[in-house]
């Protein structure tokens, strides 16, 4: 029996009334995303349509989840809200903090001893508010809820932006700071601003070479790293229900790479496929009962342009394979045309590593396509000539994998099998010679490639393509080879070339595990004790941030002018500083040390307007506070695209910082620098950022006003005396202002459960 089938049931059986309620209001046909968003109102059936990108709007997702990196902070916070239990179904997912060397059996063990206290801790604040806890080795936190909890129409939100996987079998899955996920484990409503939404229309079929990946990286090619801010993307079409229910969850995963608030499909027989081959026929059951409300209704599909505010059509059959990158995943390089664009921009053609793995591409059936080529190698007698690295998804698709021989065959041909877990995805990854900065090239199954995200190395050029794909080019060792067309000479100096990828959806014998490494918590967890110790370097509890002082802000320093692409990488780098995510005073040392100054184009070089000398951005920060003074960071588009790491706002809060200006904000970073009670404006004309100047000291105006819809004014005072006056724009509503009067969306929460 499925995990918490008596929530889905509960679930199921509000659909009927609460879609014909949204009918009613909306009064035409609706798409798939605004059934499942009607259909979880806080406030139960829907007496109003909200408006597209305009409303907010108050929802009830039916659980979280949490990997072990963010479920610190969340958990952290959670502690201080005052709850005995989670509201809601909640699990913790422990993928983050293994680093990828030597392989799975050492590099776990490794982890295991230098992570012990986060893994005890995490773990004991499982048991004790009833969370399940997977634990080191279980698995990548989006495959196993793909495998576990994921079902059609539900709504889940989660610590990581990649939670949108599960858009795969059909919820609207969201990636949310630990602050909304501490909201909705406490019991309260989650704000979302009504997205609008994108359609995809999809035909044809994929053959031959192409995969599912290859369908967003072509919607990645056309909508770009910020074109789907603020909005879901729907998929439909006969091409769609031909796709895998991994390969749609694969989709889903990097439409987080567009901005997209989440992406989804309509329930189909790959999902029920899915779902009784993972051990879930009830839940394939009970959505079988009311499958016409999980999926649009037939008029959208049919005349679509009336009801997505954009279209686009990809005809499957017209795809190829191809590659994005490098650093960043929306530059689309059919595989035709890499050699040719390689020699152009001089990307290193030659490939050092290929890596199959992450929560994008790590299920059976990616495995089993990309072993499918390495066989071919093995029995064509040819010899790898780039390294290779597999990161199984879960401990459930190692276990069958290993039992089927698929990694064998990898080992094979020299493979290193790393742990069920993220690994170099996410920066953890110890490569040998990294440290050198040498240029390179390397490809991958991932979903991000931004400079110095795998190996640390800013001269590593990463490209994005499926794991088959990452299969034939690392046994090429060349960027430029095609499969679909080149040759490769084998040991014995034979022209062989690659048949086609070929694989299974799911296992033809099943699924089969020994231990899955699932954690189920106390009954009752009131006994159960949390220690974290005062003199810890890896945990913290925290402290309240202040409240507003009730007055307009002045005298701020510009502590950073960010040019260009500014990810919370940038922001908060993760990597080696994994092992901080828990202890907001340590990690708040790599504070936007990966941003680049605009005014000498260095990193982590910033002036310290107080003794005009050049430092390091968080220790120019910590000077500021050390003085009481308030600062600034301006920034450029997109600013906070990628992960959902709440840090990237907790650490500037923590450190003093008072606003952010940008150009354009990235959805989740925007939403947690509002629920941390930090001030996140944009420049009512964009051209105002070249206004600002190095030694400028900031005054925020029109606070005592603070109201949505009203803009604040900046004034600039320059070091020559001269000073410009610039409006600025916010998107706070009236609940989110009083985050910031209150200092921070958890001091209200505290003060509610203290009356």
């Amino acid at each position: 029996m499925a995990f918490d089938i008596e929530m889905i049931k509960k679930v199921y059986s509000q659909y009927d009334e609460r879609i014909a309620a949204a009918r009613q209001v909306v009064n035409k046909p609706l798409t798939l995303a605004e059934k499942i968003l009607y259909a979880h109102l806080w406030a139960g059936n829907a007496t109003e349509a909200y408006e597209r990108g305009a409303s907010y709007v108050d929802f009830a997702p039916d659980r979280v989840a949490m990997q072990d990196a963010t479920a610190q902070m969340a958990l952290l916070q959670f502690m201080q809200a005052g709850r005995p239990k989670v509201a809601v179904p909640s699990t913790v997912h422990c993928d983050h903090l293994i680093q990828a060397r030597d392989g799975a059996e050492q590099d776990l063990t490794r982890a295991k001893n230098e992570s012990s206290e986060v893994f005890n801790f995490l773990s004991s604040v499982s048991n004790k508010y009833g969370i399940g806890f997977w634990k080191p080795g279980a698995g990548i936190i989006h495959q196993v809820v793909l495998e576990n909890y994921a079902f059609p129409g539900g709504m889940m939100i989660g610590t990581d932006s990649h939670t949108v996987n599960a858009g795969g079998l059909g919820m609207v899955a969201i990636g949310v700071g630990g602050a909304d996920a501490c909201d909705v484990m406490a019991g309260l409503p989650w704000e979302l601003k009504f997205p609008k939404l994108i359609g995809v229309k999809l035909t044809g079929k994929l053959s031959g070479w192409v995969a599912p990946k290859d369908v967003i990286l072509k919607v990645a090619g056309i909508l770009t790293v910020k074109g789907g801010t603020g909005a879901i993307v729907e998929y439909f079409g006969e091409g769609a229900e031909s796709l895998s229910c991994t390969g749609k969850g694969t989709i889903c995963n990097m439409g987080a790479e567009i901005g997209a608030t989440t992406s989804t499909f309509g329930y189909d027989a790959s999902m029920e496929r899915y779902l009784r081959s993972t051990g879930r026929a009830d839940v394939a059951d009970a959505a079988n009962a009311i499958k016409q409300h999980l999926t649009a209704d037939p008029e959208v599909y049919a005349d679509p342009e009336q009801y997505f505010d954009q279209l686009i059509e990809i005809n499957l059959s017209e795809l190829e394979p191809s590659l994005n990158g490098p650093f960043t995943p929306d530059l689309y390089t059919p595989v035709s045309r890499m050699r040719e664009e390689a020699e152009k921009n001089g990307w290193p053609l030659k490939v050092e590593w290929g890596l199959i793995g992450s929560c994008t591409n790590s299920s059976y059936e990616d495995l089993s396509r990309a072993a499918s080529i390495a066989k071919q190698a093995i029995d064509k007698g040819l010899v790898t000539k780039a390294e290779f690295g597999i990161n199984p998804g879960s401990e459930q698709v190692r276990y069958t994998a290993d039992r089927d021989g698929l990694l064998k065959t990898f080992e094979d041909l020299n493979a290193t099998i790393f742990t069920n877990a993220c690994g170099p995805c996410i920066g953890m990854w110890d490569r040998a010679g990294a440290d050198k900065q040498e240029k390179n090239t390397i490809v991958h199954s991932f979903n991000r490639n931004f400079a110095k995200r795998a190996d640390g190395n800013p001269n590593t050029y990463a490209f994005v393509t499926s794991p088959e794909m990452v299969a034939a080019i690392a046994i090429s060792g060349n960027l430029g080879f095609n499969p679909v067309t080149d040759t490769l000479v084998n040991k014995n100096g034979e022209q062989v070339k690659l048949d086609p990828p070929t694989g299974d959806e799911l296992p033809s014998k099943g699924f089969d595990v020994e231990d899955p490494g699932y954690q189920a918590p106390a009954v009752d967890g009131s006994s159960v004790t949390v220690d974290v110790s005062p003199t810890s370097d890896r945990l913290q509890l925290l402290e309240p941030f202040p409240a507003w002082e009730g007055t307009d802000l002045t005298g701020l320093k510009l502590l950073i002018k960010a040019k260009g692409k500014c990810t919370t990488d940038h922001i908060s780098m993760a990597g080696p500083w994994l092992k901080y995510r828990g202890h907001l005073d340590n990690i708040s040392n790599n504070m936007l040390i990966g941003a680049v100054n605009f005014f000498n184009d260095k990193t982590d070089f910033v002036k310290n307007q107080l003794t005009e000398e050049y430092a390091a951005v968080p220790a120019t920060q910590r000077a500021y506070k050390a003085a009481g003074i308030g600062s600034i960071v301006v920034g450029d588009e997109n600013y906070g695209e990628g992960s959902s790491r709440e840090h990237a706002a907790m650490e500037p809060r923590h450190l003093g910082v008072r606003a952010v200006l940008v150009k354009s904000f990235a959805r989740i970073h925007e939403t947690n620098l509002k629920k941390q009670g930090m001030l996140g404006l944009t420049f009512d004309n964009k051209d105002d950022y070249d206004k600002i100047q190095e030694d400028d000291t900031i005054d925020i105006i029109g606070l005592t006003e603070f109201a949505p819809g009203k803009p604040l004014t900046l004034v600039l005072h320059h070091a020559d005396g001269s000073q410009d006056s610039i409006l600025v724009n916010h998107t706070y509503n009236a609940q989110q202002i009083e985050w910031f009067k209150a200092g921070g969306a958890l001091n209200i929460i505290r003060a509610n459960q203290a009356k």
